[in-house]
């Protein structure tokens, strides 16, 4: 298998399994268990792994971005709501603050690359400065930067933090180049404005909402989705720079 997938939320989960079976997204296993249950000899054989993997924004990104299945990789999109503008604001305390989970995998199995994304007022808590802290500190260089989803054509300006860190101990081979156009997000009639407050936009989301268990559940994995065309152009970039041997943040 080339890929682990760990995804808490059962709807998110299935999503998972059916786009794998459909072959959309890279081959794998799916784990629903807490990230904080998993161990580093659960992913060890693993290439790529996906955490908080949602309904495999990141996996889809990779393809966009001409990254083979096989070629080794970690994604993560932490849980946003204790730095969210829409969450309590409560910062590392909160107990949804599960960077320190991931980063205690992420130093024990030493991944060649790991991307991952968070709300742009994440900086501002300490959040990206705590990340950095930790992966730099196990040998790993790192960039980041803030790009909004309407930088790809979306009808949204969604901002968000997108990070790179790669290992100084990489020893990947067969490096390929990208090859083939970044999907693109088609432009549409704008439904609010970009800087509507999040309760209001959020309204206008839930308008496509009926009620319905199975709606609901559409609703929220698209909500807590990652734009894969935004991920890709991160992805494409890094293997431009990586691939052409002139990597450096």
């Amino acid at each position: 298998m080339a890929a682990y997938y760990n995804e808490i939320e059962p709807f998110a989960a299935q999503w998972l399994r059916n786009l794998i079976a459909a072959g959309h997204i890279a081959p794998g296993d799916v784990d629903t268990r807490s990230i904080t249950e998993v161990a580093p000899d659960d992913i060890q054989k693993y290439s790529q792994a996906h955490f908080f993997a949602g309904i495999a924004g990141w996996s889809a990104a990779l393809r966009l971005a001409g990254w083979e299945d096989e070629r080794p990789i970690w994604t993560g999109s932490c849980p946003c709501q204790p730095f969210s503008v829409a969450g309590n604001k409560t910062g590392r305390s909160d107990e949804r603050h599960l960077w320190p989970a991931w980063f205690s995998l992420i130093g024990a199995i030493r991944p060649p690359v790991v991307m991952g994304e968070q709300v742009a007022p994440a900086i501002g808590k300490g959040w990206l400065d705590e990340a950095f802290s930790d992966l730099e500190g196990v040998g790993y260089s790192c960039g980041a930067a803030i790009v909004p989803a309407v930088a790809v054509g979306a009808i949204h300006k969604r901002d968000r933090l997108w990070f790179v860190a790669h290992s100084e101990r990489d020893e990947q081979s067969g490096r390929e180049q990208c090859s083939g156009p970044i999907g693109r997000v088609g432009r549409q009639e704008q439904p609010f404005s970009w800087d509507t407050p999040w309760e209001t936009a959020l309204a206008h989301f839930r308008n496509v909402d009926d009620g319905l268990p199975r709606r609901v559940g559409a609703t929220d994995a698209a909500r807590n989705a990652v734009v894969p065309q935004v991920a890709a152009e991160i992805i494409k970039s890094f293997m431009e720079a990586y691939d052409g041997e002139t990597i450096g943040f």
